[in-house]
């Protein structure tokens, strides 16, 4: 137990607890789909120094269930912003605790790994019960949490409706949202995309039915392996036109191609995470936020090459398909880690639409 002070709202939290280790980024942290059903504890000492901005979010509303700082800035700097951590967090009722010793709680998750957690101001030994008895991250598809319900457009003007005509563009990128962060749809809006997003639930021939260009399966939370109807989707499309996986979005393609996978224990979140591309030897600084892995042992004999690896633990972060066009990343390349090592992947994705357009 870690005693601290309030931050944000005054409600409960029960999440899955997992470290961040970015300097920046908190804003696009909370607003992340990934973290859905998470307590984020931030590495860096001090959060909220230059507040919370209009124009940085990664999706409507935020994500986590709570976060937990050593020291949230009182008195943000910044010319964009409009509300200090703690007033956020409050309009938008989600509940933390700073003033804990997060380095120690850092430590305990990198030796037992992740676990359950709770914020709360409650009596310890009934919050404990509660705890216990509280149904754990695995068990729960956070997927269907985060995915949009009916299909949205995004051009170079940002979040459009579906039967707008969007502007100009030369390409359409359907976009299968397990938990899309905008500034994907924004890096493809800059390459002349205009995504077509589509609920997670959306079946191969429908995807085909939009007659896009591409497809991209995007990041988001939670078990790959809850996802059969995702992974049938993408085997459905496979050959028919290219395909890119972010994230999530690689865990599902490597399913898809006959592969498995498994919890890290205490996964990858933050940056300056270097990963080698092993077709070129380059290795690209990158900006990471999964718990889960491939098993490269499961690719064996499958219709993929494992093209990228983690530098510090091995773990796959990058495959394509030997027989057709679908590539993969494990890490974010819109997340500006580098700040833009990663970027060349959504160039060379859109050119191989074009190549391939029909």
């Amino acid at each position: 137990m870690y005693q601290g002070a309030a931050l944000g709202a005054d409600t409960d939290a029960v999440g899955e607890v997992v470290f961040n280790t970015g300097m920046t980024g908190y804003q696009e942290v909370l607003t992340d789909p990934s973290y859905a059903g998470q307590i984020v504890l931030f590495t860096y000492p001090l959060i909220g120094n230059y507040g919370i901005n209009d124009d940085d979010f990664e999706s409507a509303s935020v994500k986590p269930v709570g976060i937990v700082v050593k020291e949230a800035c009182v008195t943000p700097s910044n010319w964009r912003s409009k509300w200090s951590l703690d007033a956020f967090m409050k309009e938008r009722r989600v509940p933390g605790i700073q003033g804990v010793d997060t380095r120690a709680i850092t430590k305990h998750i990198r030796s037992g790994g992740v676990a359950m957690g709770m914020i709360t101001d409650r009596d310890p030994e009934e919050a404990m019960r509660d705890l216990l008895a509280a149904r754990t991250y695995d068990e729960t598809d956070f997927v269907e949490q985060v995915s949009t319900r009916a299909p949205y457009a995004w051009s170079y003007a940002g979040m459009e409706r579906i039967d707008e005509p969007g502007g100009e563009h030369r390409l359409r990128l359907a976009v299968l949202d397990c938990g899309v962060k905008y500034n994907i749809l924004r890096r493809f809006a800059a390459l002349g995309c205009r995504s077509i997003v589509l609920p997670h639930t959306t079946t191969a021939d429908e995807v085909l039915a939009w007659e896009p260009d591409g497809v991209l399966f995007s990041p988001g939370p939670g078990d790959p392996a809850r996802l059969p109807h995702v992974v049938e989707t993408a085997r459905g499309l496979f050959g028919k036109l290219p395909i890119f996986g972010i994230c999530l979005g690689n865990q599902i393609l490597c399913q898809a191609l006959g592969g498995s996978t498994f919890k890290l224990k205490f996964g990858h979140r933050g940056a300056n995470h270097p990963v080698q591309d092993l077709e070129s030897g380059k290795v690209t600084i990158t900006s990471q936020n999964h718990g889960y892995a491939v098993d490269p042992s499961s690719l064996d004999g499958a219709n993929a090459a494992i093209t990228q690896l983690n530098v510090n633990d091995g773990t796959v972060e990058g495959i394509r398909a030997l027989d057709f066009e679908a590539r993969s990343i494990q890490y974010h390349p819109e997340a500006a880690p580098g700040p833009w090592d990663s970027r060349p992947y959504f160039v060379e994705f859109v050119a191989k639409m074009e190549a391939m357009k029909r």
